[in-house]
């Protein structure tokens, strides 16, 4: 039976990606890389190890251990961690990962995933696409909730989307808020929720949230998400519009995302 190794962070991707993959008849062999990763995770995998993120050889270790010679990654890992005030990790590095850390020529996160990947291969590991196995998770354009947008969030969407594959272009974020052609925030080390937080405070309601793919989208990480606490904290601050690109952006468990949009108020759209 084939297998995959399983690296999760946090959020609810990583357990459909193990849902769909024993649906294939493949075993998965789940790498729990924070506290906070989603509980299910353990029940749904073959097999399930908590290993912190910072321990780069345990992990490698495991990995190897169950023959694993395919990985994918999958939920949200923020940037934060590895770099601290001083500059070091937040996290407790093994050698190897504070070896990894050390000899990053910047901290883009194409850089830092990229270092990661090539550690992988040097112990014969290749790193999947994320959407091999959850790419019906990636809506086609259209308008995914039944409450349609204004003339007035059309033009903020196109807008938003424009700002947010500007800022995939140089490698620092894929969320933008906007409104009325302006825009609110741009994400950068924070991630998407404090993004939406602070642009939506900015905005005083209504602003519109854009989700892109980087131009040169590496699909073997950091494949832009949307799900239910996108959402939450689009409710907080009182934005109205959620548009993310169609094709290229994973909608994560769509069912009680849209219930919750049209509880709100909220209008989402996949655009190309």
């Amino acid at each position: 039976m084939k297998k995959i190794g399983l690296l999760a962070g946090v959020g609810r991707l990583p357990v459909e990606c193990a849902k769909a993959a024993k649906a294939m008849g493949i075993e998965v062999y789940a790498v729990g890389l924070l506290p906070e990763v989603d509980e299910e995770l353990r029940a749904v995998a073959t097999d399930y190890a908590d290993i912190s993120i910072g321990q780069l050889q345990a992990i490698i270790d495991y990995l190897k251990g169950n023959e694993i010679t395919e990985v994918t990654m999958l939920g949200k890992v923020t940037k934060e961690l590895l770099f601290g005030p001083n500059g070091m990790p937040l996290v407790m590095p093994d050698m190897r990962m504070l070896g990894l850390v050390m000899t990053l020529p910047n901290r883009e996160d194409d850089t830092i995933m990229l270092s990661f990947v090539a550690e992988l291969a040097k112990e014969g590991m290749k790193a999947l696409d994320q959407t091999e196995l959850i790419r019906p998770l990636m809506p086609p354009a259209g308008t995914i909730t039944k409450l349609e947008p204004t003339e007035e969030q059309l033009k903020d969407m196109e807008f938003g989307l424009k700002m947010a594959r500007m800022i995939g272009g140089i490698d620092v974020g894929q969320t933008a808020v906007v409104k009325n052609l302006a825009v609110m925030a741009l994400e950068a080390i924070e991630g998407t929720d404090a993004c939406i937080k602070r642009g939506g405070q900015l905005a005083k309601g209504g602003a519109v949230v854009a989700k892109a793919a980087k131009p040169k989208q590496d699909n073997r990480f950091d494949v832009p998400a949307v799900g239910t606490k996108t959402l939450e904290s689009m409710i907080e601050v009182g934005a109205k519009a959620l548009v993310i690109e169609a094709g290229k952006t994973l909608l994560v468990e769509k069912e009680k995302v849209v219930e919750l949009a049209e509880a709100n108020g909220i209008t989402i759209v996949a655009m190309e």
